[in-house]
């Protein structure tokens, strides 16, 4: 049986300010972690929530109706789509 472990060999260093730290490692200490897995944890968790944040798409009703609306409407190309259709056809070789 063989196990893989994961090695950590990328770092991040930052800089801040005495009582940024002092903030840091009592918070560490209240939930029993080191400042590094405090650090890590947090900073995966704020970066999960931003990443949520920015691929879910939210709507209220009104705007989810007009949404789903738009998508079952047949598309209509108007004048300005056609001509950059065709300026794309000029100048976009197909391989």
């Amino acid at each position: 049986m063989s196990s893989a472990i994961e090695s950590k060999d990328d770092r991040i260093n930052l800089r801040l300010k005495r009582n940024a730290k002092l903030l840091l490692e009592r918070a560490a200490s209240f939930e029993g972690k080191t400042v590094s897995k405090f650090i890590l944890s947090s900073a995966l968790s704020s970066a999960e929530k931003t990443i949520q944040e920015h691929d879910l798409m939210r709507l209220n009703a009104h705007d989810s109706d007009a949404f789903f609306k738009a998508l079952a409407s047949p598309v209509q190309f108007n004048d300005k789509l056609l001509l950059a259709f065709e300026e794309h056809k000029r100048r976009v070789l197909d391989k």
